[in-house]
């Protein structure tokens, strides 16, 4: 199985840097290839525009979906992102490992996916939903919350993650043609001892290794 990791968290010694180094480690015991895109590490840049590629179409007046289109076809992307892309096409699984911010990814995450799933090259020309470019493939999202568990259900202080997670799942993953499967997370790391810390890296640790037998979820309906 060939996995890539996608991971947004500026701190190493975090418990997501902790969370992704697990997952690599896990994953390459069990015999499948990783490759990974350490955003902060790669000093990936966020901020689309036209360096996005190597070439435009219409250079006076910058419209990214159509320079993105342009590039799918000419082969105009920028080295960067024609990277990105490829590890993308290459995988059988992604996961990402991030912390909740604002009720979503961190923005070098959301920057990643703005630059880096391209009209033309990712979707479009009727290539959506069950029939996107990556079906086939399935995707997770590895997440660490601030607040208690409690606090993600219904009638909860935040309300029912499904809500909170379905902008990723639905309108990313599931709309690229993704199959999503059931997010890992994990709630209020920075409360947890160290005990609590070493069992929730044997429970990913321990998914990990039946990671390649995992069916999909139904978006919305995970609590």
């Amino acid at each position: 199985m060939k996995v890539l990791i996608v991971y947004a968290h500026p701190e190493p010694q975090s418990f997501n840097g902790a969370m992704y180094r697990q997952a690599i480690e896990s994953l390459q015991h069990a015999g499948h290839e990783v490759r990974v895109a350490d955003l902060t590490g790669q000093q990936f840049d966020p901020v689309s525009g036209r360096h996005n590629f190597r070439t435009l179409n219409e250079p006076d007046f910058f419209k990214q979906q159509l320079e993105e289109l342009h590039a799918s076809r000419t082969g105009g992307f920028a080295a960067e992102i024609a990277a990105e892309q490829e590890k993308l096409e290459w995988c059988d699984i992604m996961i990402w490992q991030f912390p909740l911010w604002w009720f979503s990814v961190p923005a070098i995450l959301k920057g990643w996916v703005d630059r880096v799933f391209a009209m033309g090259r990712i979707y479009g020309a009727g290539r959506l939903y069950a029939n996107g470019t990556f079906k086939g493939k399935r995707a997770l999202l590895s997440v660490t919350m601030g607040g208690a568990a409690a606090d993600y259900i219904d009638g909860g202080l935040n309300g029912e993650l499904a809500g909170i997670l379905r902008p990723l799942h639905r309108g990313i993953l599931e709309f690229t043609g993704f199959t999503v499967l059931e997010p890992q997370v994990v709630y209020g790391p920075a409360r947890l001892d160290e005990q609590a810390r070493r069992t929730e890296l044997q429970r990913w640790h321990e998914r990990l290794l039946q990671l390649e037998n995992e069916q999909g979820i139904e978006v919305g309906r995970y609590r």
